[in-house]
């Protein structure tokens, strides 16, 4: 019998899968990214015995901690998505193998060189304001371009793609809307740089998944609907 977590986490890949399907996407052609921020070490190996191999982590020492845990489990892969700050950069160099929060050179040069030696270059998307938030981190879309041209070019990392984290809109119409937005940048940046590693369109959460599957999104950011309520 399965586990509340197994059930919860099958069915977000049912989702993922219908959501692709009704799209006219292959379902594996979306990855899931499960964000395991504030749920303890036990919770995320649960779901790494159900299959899950990507896990999100907003808070850069408490992921640290967690892939320390959990180093026995093979497979893992890390990803930061929390607002990066200067001083936090060797720690996710160090230990992560995405960021998907990069908003700024400086951030990425950074990142760069503080990437050991011994690991595989890291895997970078550049957080993008897509909706104009005020509140919001990201680059601006009419500056996305010109980042990602300069981070393509620094040693030890990957230019992997784009992340956006839209405001909540109501309606799956809408929420399609602003993500298309996303989509359209992300196209213009892949024939503009027209580099093969430049495939990733981190986009989509719990509440809006299927309007960012149907958008294009490649990788959704799922939380509570794996994980439960936090």
């Amino acid at each position: 019998m399965m586990s509340e977590t197994e059930q919860r986490y099958q069915a977000v890949r049912e989702r993922i899968t219908q959501a692709a399907l009704q799209a006219g996407r292959k379902p594996e052609s979306v990855q899931l990214l499960a964000v395991s921020k504030t749920f303890a070490a036990d919770q995320v190996r649960e779901v790494a015995d159900s299959g899950q191999r990507d896990f999100g982590e907003n808070y850069v020492q408490e992921g640290v901690d967690k892939i320390a845990a959990l180093k026995d489990v093979p497979g893992l892969v890390w990803h930061c998505i929390g607002p990066l700050q200067s001083n936090k950069t060797r720690p996710v160099a160090e230990h992560f193998d995405w960021v998907h929060s990069v908003d700024r050179l400086k951030i990425a040069q950074r990142l760069s060189e503080q990437r050991p030696a011994g690991l595989p270059p890291l895997n970078i998307c550049l957080q993008v304001n897509i909706d104009g938030g005020p509140t919001k981190a990201g680059v601006s879309p009419s500056e996305a371009l010109s980042l990602a041209q300069a981070v393509s070019a620094l040693p030890s990392v990957v230019l992997r793609g784009l992340m956006t984290i839209p405001d909540p809109v109501e309606g799956v119409d809408a929420q399609v809307a602003v993500h298309l937005q996303a989509k359209h940048l992300f196209d213009e940046l892949q024939a503009a740089l027209a580099l093969p590693q430049f495939d990733t369109l981190s986009m989509g959460m719990s509440a809006d998944l299927e309007a960012a599957v149907h958008a294009g999104s490649t990788m959704v950011r799922v939380g509570t609907a794996v994980f439960g309520s936090r």
